[in-house]
C-alpha cells in the first residue's frame, strides 16, 4: 500500500482544566486497515477553554495525517459541539473558534475522503490520556512513531 492511499483514523481530544485554564490537545493516528498506532502526540496548549483545546487536537490530527500523507482521513471526537460544526449542523458563532473552524475547514479539504463523528468519551481514552500528560507536563508529548 503506498501512502497515496493510506486511510487513517485519528482520535483526537482536547481539554482545559477550568474553563479557561491550562489546556492541552491529544491525538492518536491508527492505520484504518489494521489499527496500528502511527502517531500519538499531546500538545501544551497554555490557558485555553475546552472549545479551543478540542479544535487543537483537531488541526494537530489533521496536520499530522497530512504529514503522513494520508488519502482518507476519519476523525474520531468526544466533543459533540465540534463534530456538528464540522458537519455543518451547528454555527461557529464563537469568534475565537472561527479562525481555527476555517483553519480545520482548509486542512481536511486536503483529503480525498474526509469524515469527522461523535464517539463516548470511553472511547477516546487515549487520547484523553494524552492531553492530561501535556497538561501535568506543561510541554508536549510526542511519542510519534512515524513511517516512511
Amino acid at each position: 500500500m503506498t501512502n497515496k492511499e493510506l486511510a487513517v483514523v485519528i482520535n483526537i481530544d482536547g481539554g482545559a482544566r477550568g474553563n479557561p485554564g491550562p489546556a492541552g490537545a491529544g491525538v492518536v493516528i491508527k492505520t484504518a486497515d489494521d489499527g496500528t498506532v502511527i502517531f500519538e502526540g499531546g500538545f501544551f496548549l497554555g490557558k485555553a477553554t475546552n472549545n479551543v483545546a478540542e479544535y487543537h487536537g483537531l488541526l494537530e490530527g489533521l496536520a499530522a495525517a497530512d504529514k503522513l500523507q494520508a488519502d482518507a482521513v476519519e476523525v474520531l471526537s468526544d466533543s459533540e459541539l465540534m463534530v456538528r460544526q464540522m458537519n455543518g449542523q451547528y454555527r461557529v458563532k464563537n469568534a475565537g473558534l472561527k479562525p481555527l473552524y476555517d483553519r480545520a475547514c482548509r486542512l481536511k479539504g486536503k483529503f480525498s475522503n474526509f469524515t469527522i463523528s461523535h464517539v463516548r468519551r470511553e472511547e477516546n481514552k487515549a487520547a484523553d490520556k494524552l492531553v492530561n500528560q501535556a497538561i501535568n507536563l506543561k510541554g508536549n508529548v510526542e511519542d510519534a512513531v512515524e513511517t516512511g
